[in-house]
């Protein structure tokens, strides 16, 4: 696994969970704008993916409208086109990963003040992109088994994974390098992790109060919370190179 050397000690949050949001949102105001367009991007292939899949829209509203709050009794499967549709959204999460790591990377290059641009997103389908993707898909299947056991594990099983993204971003790790690492210094660290990633999902969450359009503004902040924790607890990374 290749490793960067780490820079000076300036600007790196305290290692507690107060410190670690107050450095994101130092980092977030930054390079929000950047966030936004990330989830804009996500969105627009979401909006194509729909017809591709011949989801009948109309069928799926029509069925809610008609549970009258009793959920239980519909089969979306039988919905046309939600089996394709649910293929390839998965498949398309999956690719949109990378772009969003590209969050993380737009938060060092603020956090060393270097300029910023819009090519920075996609470093990810740059850097490492491969354990990227196979990262992301195991940490949705570890996700999704918590909560299939209920919500409550969920929220203790997230702070384990917090570090992986900017692992695989900075050291080059494999997927398996990263679930190891962050598992280990989430573990020994295991009450600020869990704060830190609460505070962050939480904050990432509230622009539903908005009428839900605030969270375009907000969901991106969880992605800068793990940049933040990373550098406490791993220090700053040396800034990458690439010709954009």
């Amino acid at each position: 696994m290749e490793t960067f050397e780490e820079m000076d000690s300036s600007n790196v949050p305290n290692r507690t969970w107060g410190e670690i949001i107050s450095h994101a949102f130092d980092m977030y105001k930054g390079i929000f704008l950047y966030a936004i367009l990330a989830l804009v991007i996500g969105a627009v292939v979401s909006m194509i993916i729909q017809p591709l899949s011949g989801l009948d829209s109309r069928s799926f509203s029509e069925e809610i409208t008609s549970a009258d709050g009793d959920f239980s009794s519909i089969n979306i499967w039988a919905i046309p086109g939600m089996k394709l549709y649910s293929g390839l959204s998965g498949i398309a999460s999956l690719l949109l990963t990378p772009l969003y790591v590209g969050i993380i990377y737009l938060a060092n290059k603020y956090d060393f003040k270097q300029r910023l641009q819009v090519s920075d997103l996609f470093i990810g389908y740059r850097q490492n992109f491969l354990n990227i993707v196979i990262y992301s898909l195991i940490s949705s299947v570890i996700i999704a088994i918590s909560i299939g056991m209920c919500i409550l594990p969920v929220l203790f099983v997230i702070p384990l994974l917090l570090l992986g993204y900017p692992i695989l971003l900075f050291e080059n790790a494999t997927f398996s390098e990263a679930l190891s690492k962050s598992f280990k210094i989430a573990k020994e660290n295991y009450m600020v992790f869990l704060g830190a990633s609460f505070l962050g999902l939480l904050i990432s969450i509230a622009g539903i109060l908005l009428c839900g359009i605030g969270i375009v503004a907000t969901i991106p902040f969880y992605m800068v919370v793990m940049y933040s924790a990373y550098i406490a607890f791993c220090g700053r990374p040396k800034q990458l190179n690439f010709n954009n």
